[in-house]
Parts: C-alpha cells; structure tokens; sequence
C-alpha cells in the first residue's frame, strides 16, 4: 500500500505563512534596530525672533488674570 499523506497541502501552506512572518519579523528588526536609520548625534536647533516687543501688544483676553 502506498504511502498517503492527506495533509501534505496544508503543511505546504503553513510552512509559507510561517516562513513569511519570520521575514516579516526580521526586516522590522532590522528597521527598528538601527539597521535603516541614521546613526547621527548631530542635532542643531536654531530659534530666532524679533529683537524688540511689538509696538502696539494685543489686549488681554476677557476675563484674562492680569498681573499689572
């Protein structure tokens, strides 16, 4: 009698799906791991204004607290 083996198709499919989320994991790993991003500490902020107050400032709110 020949060897049967009735579920040889869906062993096929889970190997798939499993094999596929292992990628899955991997390559995220990889991203959130330091594998695609930039490795530089270089960080510049540079905030500018206006040197003076502005002439004319708005009125305080209605009800606003004021401390004058």
């Amino acid at each position: 009698m020949a060897d049967q083996q009735p579920n040889s198709n869906s062993n096929t499919f889970l190997a798939f799906v499993v094999g596929g989320l292992l990628v899955a994991v991997v390559v995220l790993a990889w991203i959130f791991y330091g594998g695609g991003a930039d490795d530089s500490n270089d960080l510049n902020i540079s905030i500018e204004g206006s040197d003076s107050a502005p002439a004319d400032p708005a009125p305080a709110a209605e009800g606003a607290v004021s401390t004058e």
